[in-house]
């Protein structure tokens, strides 16, 4: 689908948009409850029904009404028969899930797009053969088999935290005690924080080891030591616990929102909880730093705000991001994907192995700018040409994570229409 936006200022109150990152977190804590929860305000994105998918597949009973779900959990690793996994295009998804299915040793199949199994599961692949367990990708699934093994998972601290969470979820099911061990230097601290937090919430036990200091595994100030070692203890025999939970407000997408602001708009954005672990609460920070001038900014913690804060920078003073090798694998390779539509609009990026430099400048594009597939470069480039003005393809990937973003930009006073 083609968008044309014309040159509008946006202005208005409106709700932050529910957590992605949260949705996904506890609608998987309580698939594997075994009783009945409620999970509220919830945002039925391509992503998040990718993860409902794949717990209906597992045996959970789900019921989705007026940003509700209603989940009947499941034990999975008493599950008895082979399963397919739906996993669409979500890259949590699939990297949450696999541990999961190595709990019942059943064969699992974990399906989706071809883009999806470009995305890195080296981690993954690497466990199941040292513990003997079957793994088998092609271009467009994945097969698992065998019983994961409680013990020691040594893993480098610049992965994904996906990787992380996938295992957090599963580790406590198992017999016997387990530890995650990250060498440094750790990335995406955050996203491993918002995971323990969860588990917390479902009555499950962690503890973390950062700098010599032991503290729960909850513990919002367990967080940033990204040069030592981090360990995670997480005790066997748990069960996780049904509870009726509300999703926090996303404060990755209300950066997008708040950007509008930064390019002459008046926008605020209700309802983000000051206390939350969000990695992506920094944005605020940040587009301070862009406003004042030319910044230098480290992506490594919070990967997902490259798009909009190089769109920023370009329409302001520039900027230099570092942090940003983890970009190449995403929906896009984000970097160059921004490389590419901010050269449409007279934008100078300087793109090497991890770091950005984005130059100043933007005009109006002179031909239609391309999504690439990826609903945080679509957003961010929404941005812009609600400033310049013009035309995108693409525009419905926002589906992926926020169904509503074009409605929402309407309802601020963004003038688009669709085509040309």
């Amino acid at each position: 689908m083609i968008i044309t936006i014309t040159p509008s200022k946006a202005c208005g109150r409106i709700e932050a948009p529910p957590s992605k990152s949260m949705a996904h977190r506890l609608l998987i804590c309580a698939g594997l409850s075994a009783g009945s929860s409620v999970i509220s305000n919830v945002d039925l994105s391509e992503d998040i029904l990718a993860t409902l998918d794949c717990l209906r597949a597992l045996g959970a009973k789900i019921t989705c009404k007026d940003a509700r779900v209603i989940i009947s959990g499941i034990h999975p690793g008493e599950r008895s028969h082979p399963a397919v996994l739906p996993c669409r295009e979500c890259a949590s998804t699939l990297r949450f899930m696999i541990p999961v299915c190595l709990l019942s040793g059943q064969e699992t199949r974990l399906t989706g797009s071809s883009t999806l199994f470009t995305r890195p599961l080296n981690i993954y692949e690497d466990i199941c053969r040292a513990q003997g367990l079957y793994f088998e990708k092609k271009e467009d699934s994945l097969s698992v088999a065998g019983k994961l093994s409680a013990g020691q998972y040594v893993l480098p601290g610049d992965v994904s935290s996906q990787f992380v969470t996938g295992l957090l979820f599963a580790l406590p099911l198992l017999e016997g005690g387990s530890t995650i061990r990250l060498l440094p230097p750790i990335e995406s601290r955050p996203y491993i924080d918002l995971t323990l937090h969860a588990l917390s919430q479902f009555g499950i036990r962690t503890s973390v080891v950062t700098g010599g200091m032991l503290t729960d595994g909850a513990d919002e100030t367990a967080g940033a030591a990204p040069d030592l070692p981090l360990l995670i203890h997480v005790p066997g025999g748990q069960r996780y616990m049904p509870r009726d939970l509300k999703v926090e407000g996303d404060y990755s997408n209300a950066a997008f929102f708040e950007a509008l602001t930064l390019l002459g708009g008046d926008v605020q954005v209700e309802g983000l909880d000051e206390n939350s672990l969000q990695g992506d609460k920094i944005f605020r920070a940040l587009f301070a730093r862009l406003r004042e001038g030319f910044a230098e900014i480290d992506l490594s913690d919070c990967p997902d705000l490259g798009p909009v804060l190089m769109a920023v920078a370009a329409a302001l003073h520039g900027g230099r991001f570092t942090g940003t090798k983890r970009l190449r694998y995403k929906e896009s390779d984000r970097g160059a994907a921004m490389k590419q539509e901010l050269g449409r609009m007279n934008v100078r990026v300087d793109l090497s192995e991890n770091e950005i430099v984005v130059h100043p400048g933007i005009r109006r594009p002179q031909e239609i700018l391309d999504g690439h597939n990826d609903h945080r470069i679509v957003m961010a480039l929404a941005v812009l040409l609600s400033v310049t003005g013009g035309s995108l393809r693409g525009a419905e990937a926002v589906a992926k994570s926020l169904p509503d973003f074009f409605n929402i930009m309407r309802g601020l006073g963004i003038k688009t229409q669709n085509g040309l």
